[in-house]
């Protein structure tokens, strides 16, 4: 990532060539905003990259991993990969609400299918679905809940030979 991609009045970060050889332009936060001015203040001449390697070359990927799993190390997590970073970004995307076309156009992935394979779903959010579901059906229902339903509901299903 080089400097004359960070837009910073725009919040965005260009990659000229990606890895699949296009131009694509990313929406930052203000986390990371904030992370590249300080950077910029005291970044290099040498260099227009925005992490140089020690040479102010760039910083190739086995040298990004190796300090990735080195900041692993010191902070003790297990088992978390470079790459995990890409599920965990398009889950916590999914989890907060954030639509897959969303998701998907934020990872640069052509297919919704391969969006699916990052993004992951836990027993909590699913629930929430289905809360949403009687949060809808109670509104709809003039807040009737279910147990009243299923209380006034029963002696007519008894009569009616329906068995469950």
């Amino acid at each position: 990532m080089s400097w004359d991609g960070v837009d910073f009045f725009r919040k965005t970060v260009t990659v000229f060539r990606s890895k699949n050889g296009e131009r694509r332009t990313i929406p930052i936060n203000s986390l990371v905003l904030d992370v590249l001015k300080r950077k910029a203040k005291v970044r290099s001449v040498e260099s227009d990259y925005v992490f140089p390697s020690d040479t102010c070359t760039l910083l190739d990927d086995s040298h990004l991993r190796r300090a990735f799993r080195e900041a692993m190390k010191v902070v003790r997590i297990q088992n978390f990969h470079f790459h995990d970073l890409r599920h965990t970004f398009a889950t916590r995307l999914v989890q907060s609400g954030i639509d897959l076309y969303k998701v998907q156009c934020l990872l640069g992935h052509k297919s919704p299918i391969m969006t699916q394979r990052y993004a992951h779903h836990y027993p909590e959010s699913l629930r929430e679905g289905v809360e949403m579901l009687e949060r809808y059906r109670l509104a709809s229902t003039g807040g009737t809940n279910l147990a009243h339903m299923a209380q006034t509901a029963g002696p007519a299903l008894a009569t009616s030979g329906v068995s469950c």
